[in-house]
């Protein structure tokens, strides 16, 4: 059996860091994990190949070699993955099709040959008899949460780890909290389910002996959903791990602002190696947290708390929303003041998106809220094009402010005055300093060219450069490295601006018509 994994390409967002990972040398920022534990738990006669054209191109004879082909996506890369499924449908391949966005969104995708819904590690024996019988189904999916310490170790084979900046592995999935607008708790529960210290250990070994010396991502939902389970064993048996390899991988994750609660915790991340989290936030507002039900972001001091996790060695990334029912136009500036003030330095500001498996789409379902279809009452309606639902504020209120908030944060003043805000705050293990390698003299490089002498707002990046040679010498090579997101960050600001004069002149165009 020949099997052909596809990931599709992703779209323009936050996370897609095109431009400063070709500066790098890089061709993605992480492997297609799904895919490759759907690899590893195929028979292994059957011959794979994958294919993630983030990083090489999808080619005629990749499609008529295969029996069955698998595809993986999430929301981020819907545009790509509409276009490959009807380039798959024409050459007449079977199309096995899973990950969230099928899976939240499967009404879409009805014409799709077998769609899988949900985990697929209860699923996969069934789907594999079925495909080795010739007796697909046209839907897969179960009732329950499988038991995660099933998961095989990703078939790391298939890929071409140089091409990435970071590696990642899921320890947990699941999350104790469900947040109005999130879909996390309808995909993997709300009960975290964990790893076993051994597994976790063996995906280490798995990379580690494959020659990687770089980043690791644990793409849990939240990696401190179970805090007994992570501080009795997980993290004791990565330190373990860590400190007799000399430390080969710097960690990162994403979870709740309660970390900022438990020193011991935060003491025992450090010492395992964990650098970077990125974190929730989503306004400093009290009135839109207690609407989606961000309970635990409420009754602290936000900005205190961001500073007590810099304080413990670690750097806060940060996902931020407008759009709530509650926001008023004062919450523009609210967010770009505690996005100044935290030092956050890569925050991701998005307008509020209903998904379809989430709390906040029943809410808007029933008072008729929901945007289906852009073309309303046969006018495309400029206004709401980058919402799918009918917010409280005007809606051209609401983009413009979005708008004006981006460009005001990845403005190089903003920029630059929050990689100085951080390193002031910032206090870092303190570890044997990792092997130079060739992508670290790339970065370097494009630092000093890119932003020292070719982009404008470049006295910006000397100012920050000089201040930490004199204030905080130790902390310079975040300095020069930090500076490197805004050659993406900048592109999404722009972006937005464009859109901003396009509607402009739209309505001009429109009113003089």
């Amino acid at each position: 059996m020949k099997i052909l994994l596809i990931y599709p390409e992703y779209e323009d967002t936050f996370w897609n860091l095109k431009k400063v990972l070709k500066v790098l040398g890089k061709k993605a920022a992480y492997p297609p994990l799904g895919l490759l534990t759907i690899a590893a738990m195929l028979p292994y006669n059957w011959e794979k190949k994958l294919i993630d054209m983030n990083c090489q191109s999808l080619k005629k004879e990749h499609i008529n070699w295969a029996d069955y082909v698998m595809i993986s996506s999430i929301i981020g890369q819907k545009q790509c993955t509409v276009e490959l499924v009807r380039r798959i449908q024409e050459s007449g391949k079977h199309i096995i099709a899973g990950g969230s966005l099928f899976t939240t969104g499967s009404e879409e995708f009805l014409d799709i040959d077998t769609l899988v819904l949900g985990e697929s590690e209860e699923i996969m024996p069934t789907l594999i008899e079925d495909m080795q019988n010739g007796n697909i189904k046209k839907i897969y999916s179960i009732n329950k949460f499988p038991d995660i310490e099933k998961t095989p170790i990703p078939a790391w084979d298939l890929i071409n780890l140089s091409y990435y900046n970071s590696v990642c592995i899921q320890l947990s999935r699941g999350c104790p909290y469900n947040c109005e607008f999130c879909d996390v708790v309808q995909l993997n529960g709300r009960i975290p389910r964990i790893k076993s210290a051994d597994q976790i250990i063996a995906e280490l070994d798995s990379i580690y002996k494959l020659g990687w010396r770089a980043g690791v991502f644990f793409v849990d939902d939240n990696f401190i959903g179970n805090k007994a389970i992570l501080k009795e064993n997980i993290l004791s048996a990565i330190i373990k791990w860590q400190k007799e390899r000399r430390y080969p991988f710097t960690l990162s994750t994403q979870l709740s602002i309660n970390l900022a609660d438990d020193i011991k915790l935060m003491e025992m991340m450090t010492g395992a190696g964990f650098a970077t989290v990125f974190i929730g936030i989503e306004t400093p507002d009290a009135d839109g947290l207690k609407e989606c039900g961000k309970y635990h972001n409420i009754n602290r001091n936000l900005l205190d708390s961001v500073k007590k996790i810099q304080n413990m060695g670690f750097e806060v990334n940060a996902g931020f929303i407008l759009g709530f029912d509650s926001d008023k136009e004062t919450v523009f500036q609210n967010q770009i003041d505690f996005i100044q003030k935290s030092g956050i330095v890569a925050a991701m500001v998005g307008l509020l998106n209903v998904s379809p498996k989430s709390r906040l789409h029943e809410r808007l379902k029933k008072a008729n809220r929901l945007i289906e279809n852009k073309n309303i009452n046969g006018i495309n309606t400029s206004e709401l094009s980058e919402l799918n639902f009918i917010p409280k504020m005007k809606a051209e209120t609401l983009i413009d402010g979005y708008e004006n908030v981006l460009s005001t944060i990845y403005s190089p003043k903003c920029y630059f005055a929050r990689i100085k805000t951080f390193l002031r705050e910032y206090k870092p293990r303190k570890v044997k300093p990792p092997k130079i390698r060739f992508y670290h003299l790339r970065g370097l490089a494009s630092s000093l060219w890119f932003l020292g002498i070719k982009e404008k707002g470049r006295h910006y990046y000397w100012s920050l450069i000089l201040w930490s040679l004199f204030k905080r010498p130790g902390l310079l090579p975040y300095a020069v490295g930090l500076p490197l997101g805004l050659l993406h960050f900048k592109t999404l600001a722009w972006a937005k601006q464009y859109n901003s004069y396009y509607r402009e002149n739209l309505f001009n165009n429109n009113s003089n018509a």
